[in-house]
């Protein structure tokens, strides 16, 4: 989706276009923050701007670069580098960073599985607040059965090996979601549990 690998076989396409043609409307989030460590969390957020745009956007968003790092709850940590930062806070910057070229899609691949369960459930709240205050469309990659029910609307199940679809599932609950004490929740987690244990033969063999 990203562009980053050419598909084997079928087709990609991004509101009717195939990935090379909407890179610029896209954004990045990788399972490590991949921050460069010469420059502070405001220098790498305008990396991105910087390397899309050109040096000349870069005072331009420079303001909004300031709003996003305050997004993600660090207002004051602009002037640090990243060997100052925990791994939460340089993935904050990473998120300000793919925000900040304001894409039409951002491609999560992972970006809490480094994190220890407290922070990841700082982060996936962040993320959650995140969405509903810029509407961006999100596609996140997990493991984690909590993490897909919490932050989806739409979580489509892949197979092992040689991959296919398993099953996609809507998710209409509201926000904030109570997935101990809401029955409907709990039944589509008890579901997916069922599916994924369902795969470990597979994997085993």
């Amino acid at each position: 989706m990203g562009d980053l690998l050419q598909p084997s076989s079928g087709r990609v396409e991004i509101a009717g276009r195939a990935p090379r043609d909407t890179w610029s409307e896209l954004a990045v989030v990788f399972q490590s923050p991949r921050l460069v460590p010469w420059r502070t969390a405001l220098g790498n957020v305008l990396f991105a701007v910087e390397l899309r745009f050109g040096k000349r956007e870069v005072a331009r968003r420079l303001a909004r670069a300031r709003e996003l790092l305050a997004l993600v709850g660090l207002a004051d940590a602009g002037g640090k580098y990243p060997a100052m930062l925990s791994g939460g806070e340089r993935q904050r910057v990473a998120i300000a960073r793919a925000l900040v070229v304001d894409p039409a899609v951002i491609l999560m691949d992972e970006p809490f599985s480094a994190l220890d369960p407290n922070t990841r459930r700082r982060l996936r709240g962040e993320l959650e607040r995140i969405w509903l205050e810029t509407g961006k469309t999100i596609v996140f990659v997990t493991h984690d059965i909590d993490e897909a029910i919490a932050l989806g609307d739409r979580v489509v199940l892949l197979s092992g090996k040689p991959t296919s679809v398993l099953e996609t599932i809507d998710i209409p609950a509201a926000r904030p979601r109570d997935l101990a004490g809401d029955p409907a929740l709990a039944a589509i987690r008890a579901h997916l549990q069922n599916l994924f244990q369902s795969l470990e033969p597979e994997v085993l063999s």
